[in-house]
């Protein structure tokens, strides 16, 4: 057994990132999943984990972590993986664009609001309308954003960095909630790239379904 656990769920955005990461690192580690439809992650057990509640969880190198941005960086400074560049200025908009998805898009589309969504109005088809109205504008903006960058073939250039690791989980989401996104070329040619290389494949949510 590794000494590296990762709490997670199959589904969960933020847990798919850390995969990914975790493979480009080359670290293995031990799973274990935290329900969410079943509110596991609500259990005094995982609270003692992370008093929020959320997932993921990290324990590694002799430390517990939450936070999936945070453990990236973490993760980005002890193991060297390039994901965002030293020039500060490069650098700021890398990030911002990692965080159109991750601060804007992923927050509002998880599982408890698009579920509180649900109950307030009593209508179960308010959770794809939900999804919708929110993933696809943002990835339009995101698409926009891209601009900025040579897709060379990853996001930013010629590696896998922040941006393709926040991408494609919210790309599992758009395509589970019919969110339309194969009209924005950059974003799809990134996503054929990342789809491409195996630590993406074995980080996919389908490959850790119950």
């Amino acid at each position: 057994m590794s000494d590296v656990t990762l709490y997670d769920f199959w589904r969960s955005s933020a847990s798919y990132r850390l995969r990914i990461a975790l493979n480009l690192a080359g670290i293995a580690y031990t799973s274990v999943p935290v329900d969410l439809p079943s509110r596991q992650h609500r259990t005094p057990e995982h609270l003692a984990r992370n008093p929020q509640g959320f997932v993921p969880v990290l324990d590694i190198d002799g430390h517990r972590f939450t936070q999936s941005l945070a453990i990236l960086d973490y993760l980005d400074q002890t193991r060297n993986l390039g994901l965002v560049p030293k020039d500060p200025v490069r650098r700021a908009r890398v990030q911002a664009a990692a965080h159109a998805i991750a601060v804007d898009i992923h927050p509002v589309c998880n599982l408890a609001v698009a579920s509180y969504a649900v109950e307030i109005t009593g209508r179960e088809e308010v959770r794809a309308q939900w999804m919708q109205r929110f993933i696809r504008p943002g990835l339009q903006a995101f698409e926009t954003l891209l601009e900025g960058f040579d897709q060379a073939p990853f996001a930013c250039g010629d590696r896998p960095g922040l941006v393709d690791i926040c991408l494609m989980p919210q790309v599992y989401n758009a395509r589970r909630w019919e969110a339309r996104i194969d009209d924005l070329p950059r974003l799809m040619s990134v996503v054929a790239a990342c789809e491409a290389h195996p630590a993406f494949q074995a980080a996919h949510p389908d490959k850790h379904a119950p």
